[in-house]
């Protein structure tokens, strides 16, 4: 959904943009066979966000982030820690780092917060020709995780949308994104 949206909003406008590239990721594969790699696919991937971000706040375009630093932080690193992929000192080491980072750069100005019905994500996560780490059995907890760290966001920067009856094209969910993006600007 993140992606395809990404991908929708670019044909329309003009935007920098930073994609997951899970495939890139050196530490995915062998955390998906191994929970041993878990700490390091996590700092990987923090690492790897922060980066993005980083070079995003640089373009003079405005920037569109698949994920992000913060949903890797208060979903994924959260989730392994609930499964106990990561011990409490791993936990910790992420928070410690995610801290760092959020010090020395802002949070993003505005989180587009996309659920569905529980059918739908796990049609999504079937059909997804990718290395998944999260199980469609981790979507409730993966949504539960998401929207405590919400609640904790300004109000003001999170747009919520339900696009479990959304078209392709994401034409109603683009409109809706792109009024606040020019009332911001």
């Amino acid at each position: 959904g993140k992606t395809t949206l990404m991908q929708a909003l670019c044909k329309q406008h003009d935007f920098a943009t930073a994609y997951e590239q899970h495939e890139e990721r050196p530490f995915q594969k062998l955390f998906k066979q191994d929970t041993k790699y878990a700490l390091a696919n996590q700092l990987d991937y923090l690492i790897h966000k922060a980066e993005q971000e980083f070079e995003l706040r640089q373009s003079d375009k405005p920037a569109l982030m698949d994920g992000g630093l913060d949903l890797d932080f208060y979903g994924f690193t959260r989730l392994f820690h609930t499964h106990n992929w990561l011990s409490d000192l791993d936990f910790d080491l992420c928070r410690r780092f995610y801290n760092l980072i959020r010090a020395h750069q802002p949070a993003p100005d505005l989180i587009v917060s996309l659920y569905a019905d529980e059918k739908i994500i796990h049609e999504r996560l079937a059909s997804r020709d990718r290395i998944n780490i999260a199980s469609g059995d981790d979507a409730n907890m993966l949504e539960t995780l998401i929207n405590e760290w919400l609640e904790s966001v300004n109000q003001d920067k999170v747009l919520r949308l339900d696009v479990s009856k959304e078209s392709v094209d994401y034409t109603q969910s683009i409109s809706q994104i792109m009024e606040i993006i020019n009332g911001k600007s």
